[in-house]
């Protein structure tokens, strides 16, 4: 609007100019004084071309700038003798233009010299408010129907977009309501053509199967649990009230008495293994670090754990010429490795190997198993977690891996599934910090 009325005040301005030049000229050619013949209409037709609907008002002077006659443009008419006197400082300023300010308003006056025979005569002054000047209600007409046109397409275009955005939104709030409700079985559009709301609906439909399997896992760990504790509980009663009743004696009443402190002592186990679990949970649990050669830490820890099983294990500790040394706690990197090596035992069979990889990164522990099944590689480190062939060959509650990472976090580091296939599998603990 500013660009507008300055625009339009410009343009006026030279027009003005223009009038008050062709005025004059047409008034050099009048021989006789005062004979202002026809000079009414034509300038009523020059202000028509101004299109304004305050037309200004022309003056014209001596050379003093006394005035001799004015067309006031309104309507049309004889023009009339104007009282009054335009301000002398207009006829000694140089510039054909001037703007002064009169009984309080700002006016703009264009002058141009009245010339008879090369001598001048008289001036033409051309007058009008700087306000009306600049008046133009068809362009302001024009910018509010602009204005009103680009609000209500950017309306329409905003009501689109955000409807065409909300619907998977609100989709996906309606499904996370199902889904408070306890039921996972949902249905999502999963091919929105907006990027942020195709990773939104994706991560929803992820936690969703991952709340499925989560579901799946409690249920199965009731059972296991319950199967795992009730199984050598009901050993333990059977192999006592045989011994009390006396229906076993000698060699095979002792040999009784061993099988209940074995099934006593993994009864205790499982027991000592949810205790630590929680322990560590609830940061109730502390972490000794210490500057420690790894070089000699691992071969001890590897040395000790092979001399711990009942069968030979090809177990290779493979660490660098030079010495690492990091600050940890040696105590907890014995039971991460230990875990991870009583897992890779359990994968091999006779023929297969295991080794021991030091680095400055980390620990890498691979064996040759036949690995971890594909749709399992994901839920290795949630808790109670067991593989469908580990259910059937090992018993336990799924808590190694899981007890591992999280000892592993607590001293800076970190415990992935580094690869798993057919060849074997490797888990690493890598420094992080």
């Amino acid at each position: 609007m500013w660009w507008i009325r300055q625009t339009t005040l410009d343009n006026r301005l030279n027009l003005m100019e223009y009038l008050a030049v062709e005025t004059a000229d047409r008034l050099g050619q009048f021989t006789e004084k005062n004979d202002y013949g026809g000079l009414d209409l034509r300038m009523q037709e020059r202000a028509r071309i101004l299109q304004m609907e305050n037309q200004p008002q022309l003056f014209i002077t001596d050379l003093e700038g006394m005035i001799l006659n004015s067309w006031p443009m309104m309507g049309g008419g004889a023009p009339h003798h104007a009282e009054g006197e335009i301000p002398a400082s207009v006829f000694k300023n140089e510039d054909s233009i001037v703007q002064v300010n009169q009984n309080g308003q700002q006016v703009y006056i264009v002058k141009s010299p009245i010339l008879m025979n090369d001598h001048q005569t008289g001036w033409v002054v051309v007058m009008q408010n700087a306000d009306k000047l600049a008046d133009f209600n068809q362009e302001y007409r024009l910018l509010i129907v602009l204005l009103l046109g680009l609000g209500l397409l950017g309306w329409i275009v905003i009501y689109l977009l955000t409807k065409k955005i909300l619907k998977p939104i609100q989709d996906v709030a309606r499904a996370a309501a199902q889904v408070r409700e306890g039921n996972y079985a949902i249905k999502l559009d999963s091919n929105p053509k907006e990027l942020e709301i195709h990773q939104l609906v994706t991560s929803f439909k992820e936690m969703t199967n991952r709340l499925t399997q989560l579901e799946q896992m409690r249920a199965e760990l009731l059972a296991g649990v319950t199967h795992d504790l009730k199984t050598p509980v009901t050993s333990i009663s059977g192999l006592v009230q045989a011994v009390r009743d006396g229906i076993v004696t000698g060699e095979e009443r002792q040999e009784f008495l061993d099988i209940t402190l074995k099934e006593i002592q993994r009864l205790q186990s499982m027991i000592s293994d949810l205790l630590e679990f929680n322990s560590l949970a609830a940061g109730a649990f502390t972490i000794r670090p210490e500057n420690c050669d790894l070089n000699k830490l691992v071969e001890d820890i590897g040395r000790q754990w092979r001399v711990t099983q009942t069968e030979p294990v090809n177990l290779k500790v493979i660490t660098p010429e030079k010495t690492v040394y990091k600050i940890i706690d040696p105590l907890r990197l014995q039971q991460i490795l230990i875990n991870l090596l009583n897992n890779s035992h359990q994968a091999i069979d006779d023929s297969g190997s295991i080794s021991i990889i030091l680095s400055e990164e980390g620990i890498d522990v691979k064996d040759t198993g036949k690995g971890i099944p594909e749709e399992e590689q994901a839920l290795v480190f949630e808790r109670f977690f067991r593989g469908e062939k580990k259910k059937l060959k090992v018993r336990g509650l799924g808590l190694g891996l899981p007890f591992s990472k999280m000892l592993a976090r607590s001293m800076g580091a970190d415990l992935l599934l580094k690869e798993s296939n057919r060849r074997g599998t490797t888990f690493s603990l890598v420094w992080v910090s």
